[in-house]
């Protein structure tokens, strides 16, 4: 019998290439996605996407969503907090795993297994350990499309925001930066792919200076 899998899901490009990695293997049951939403912005939380286009974004790929609200300038006591109160609510249901689109950054794997080994469960890792570059080439050869929401403009160039990413926009970004800005250098919103039912459709709004980070607003198409 299948296990059932959350999968935490960020809307950027490296949850949407796990989550295909992880529907070829036909090993789980994905029962949601797992995302967590900034109150008051209402959006996806460092990728600065609005709520409404990730509900768009579940209903194409055909799976629940689930949501954990943080406040805004989120302490880290807090987090935790609503993650293992949401964390066992789930296992109750009788999710044992979640799904991670992480590639090689050490401390953040630990974090994650660590928390969810106080918690009686475990994580997978279907992007573990590959190379970034050849990641994002498959990405792209597989028909995924995303766009950039947010650059860390201390890293790279906020020249890099609201773009649709493509071969150019890796051989454009400085030799300092990974190409699937594993470090935090970018974040992207995926709206369309071999996994999605239909293209998710939206409208670029303004870029919006909040400092270091820059985000590019997504509106829905009317």
């Amino acid at each position: 019998m299948k296990e059932r899998i959350a999968i935490s899901w960020s809307g950027g490009k490296d949850s949407a290439l796990a989550l295909y990695k992880l529907l070829q293997e036909d090993k789980y049951i994905v029962d949601s996605l797992f995302t967590t939403v900034t109150e008051g912005y209402n959006r996806i939380s460092m990728h600065g996407v609005p709520e409404s286009l990730l509900e768009k974004q579940a209903e194409s790929l055909g799976f629940p969503l689930r949501k954990v609200y943080i406040p805004q300038a989120c302490i880290n006591e807090v987090y935790q907090e609503r993650m293992r109160e949401k964390v066992t609510e789930m296992k109750a249901e009788g999710i044992q795993t979640f799904m991670f689109g992480d590639i090689f950054l050490e401390d953040v794997r630990k974090y994650r297994e660590e928390s969810l080994q106080q918690a009686g469960m475990k994580a997978v890792f279907p992007l573990w350990g590959r190379k970034t570059d050849e990641l994002v080439h498959e990405f792209f050869s597989l028909g995924f499309r995303t766009i950039t929401t947010c650059v860390d403009t201390e890293v790279i160039s906020d020249t890099f925001l609201g773009r649709v990413m493509d071969e150019a926009f890796i051989e454009e970004l400085p030799e300092h930066a990974d190409p699937c800005g594993e470090n935090g250098e970018f974040h992207t919103f995926a709206f369309d792919g071999p996994i999605f039912k239909k293209q998710v459709e939206f409208v670029k709004g303004e870029n919006v200076d909040r400092g270091r980070f820059h985000f590019c607003e997504l509106l829905e198409r009317e």
